[in-house]
């Protein structure tokens, strides 16, 4: 009598928050998930380390800090090229405040990637730092350009 085979649960990760597994694949570079994963919990332990006693809430705000509101796009229309301001959709603040986050943290040499990301998760935080400042140059653009506003209907 054959017996019928049982197929086991699938992989499941201990963290099913879709926004960290973004952050993390954000951080994942050539396909090593582990790497990253172990990055961003070193980062959080990190942030534990420097006596917050809840390292998922400074990251949650250091997102927020660091995503912006308004950005910049250029538009050609007759010959002329406008940077005309556009409202971010919430799905790219997340992706852009991840990027800037990870690419100044990565521009850190000498440093382990978990502290650096640490230090930029903990500036971003207090909204210091470099991801925050990037941040808010692109608003003063932007500010500087609402001039060309009324061009938004243009850009796709």
């Amino acid at each position: 009598m054959s017996t019928k085979f049982k197929k086991s649960a699938p992989f499941s990760i201990p963290s099913t928050n879709p926004k960290i597994e973004k952050f993390i694949n954000h951080i994942m570079k050539d396909g090593k998930k582990t790497v990253a994963r172990k990055i961003f919990y070193d980062a959080l332990d990190e942030i534990k380390k420097n006596g917050h006693m809840n390292p998922y809430a400074v990251w949650e705000v250091a997102i927020e800090n660091a995503s912006p509101n308004v950005m910049i796009k250029s538009k050609r229309i007759g010959g002329a090229v406008y940077q005309v301001p556009l409202e971010v959709k919430t799905s790219k603040k997340f992706f852009y405040s991840t990027k800037w986050l990870l690419s100044y943290s990565r521009a850190k040499k000498g440093v382990p990637m978990y502290k650096s990301l640490a230090e930029e998760l903990l500036a971003a935080y207090s909204n210091q730092g470099s991801a925050v400042k990037k941040k808010e140059d692109t608003h003063k653009m932007a500010d500087a350009n609402k001039a060309y506003a009324y061009l938004a209907k243009y850009v796709k």
